[in-house]
């Protein structure tokens, strides 16, 4: 892995960089920053045979470990979690110095407006005590799901008919859970855009062109937002970018 823009020193680079060293390229700015991590194909898509570990990469993989050490708390759509079969977030001993102050692995919040989950899944039956999984749902949810959640989970209500995000946001914020990373899916990513939440969007571009049917990284409500190219990383043809909200 090497950094090739911006190029320290000329042209030579930073390269094969460290936990620390890439703690430092993806610092969060401030206590309160929402960050989209998302992978996609050469020509848009995220998703391969359904899911995005197949556009993957080795250092794909070794930044999205970096970014959940960094993060209070990482944020995904229902569908994102059922498809993907995510699970709470595992301490790793490299994130000790990270993550001082804080606990051991940031949890996991949940976005549904359904409440269609499975509460007695890894998700829920295995999160600490410390990082219970968190479900951010709207007051118009079915209350029998809305308190049978509560029972394995924090719960956020923010909205009446559908989830606020802005709302959830700042309710996250208010439990000390400011610096976000969202991890999807495209529905969440494009509301959230729309929102106007977007501080950051860390997008690996994977060498690789699939075609179909497979949604761009933003796929619902039109938005714009103006970014700036902070850094690129560069590994085994995949690129690693990092852009800036401007203003």
């Amino acid at each position: 892995m090497r950094l090739i823009h911006p190029v320290p020193g000329g042209d030579t680079g930073l390269r094969d960089p460290g936990l620390s060293e890439l703690a430092e390229l993806y610092a969060y700015p401030g206590d309160r920053w929402l960050r989209l991590n998302m992978v996609a194909s050469a020509d848009g898509g995220t998703w391969l045979d359904g899911l995005s570990g197949g556009l993957s990469g080795r250092g794909d993989r070794k930044v999205f470990g970096v970014l959940r050490g960094l993060a209070d708390v990482v944020l995904a759509g229902a569908a994102t979690v059922r498809a993907e079969g995510y699970g709470p977030v595992k301490p790793r001993r490299s994130w000790e110095a990270l993550r001082a102050g804080r606990t051991a692995a940031p949890p996991i919040a949940v976005v549904t407006a359904s409440l269609e989950l499975d509460l007695s899944g890894p998700l829920f039956a295995e999160a600490g005590p410390d990082a219970r999984t968190i479900v951010v749902t709207c007051e118009a949810a079915p209350r029998g799901r809305r308190e049978e959640a509560a029972r394995h989970a924090e719960v956020i209500v923010a909205g009446r008919e559908r989830v606020d995000l802005a709302l959830a946001v700042g309710e996250l914020g208010e439990r000390g859970l400011g610096r976000v990373l969202c991890e999807g899916g495209a529905r969440l990513n494009a509301q959230i855009a729309a929102a106007g939440l977007v501080d950051e969007l860390c997008l690996t571009v994977s060498p690789l062109m699939i075609g179909g049917d497979a949604a761009r990284i933003l796929h619902g409500p039109a938005s714009s937002t103006r970014l700036r190219l902070a850094h690129v990383l560069e590994d085994e043809g995949f690129l690693l970018t990092r852009y800036v909200r401007e203003g």
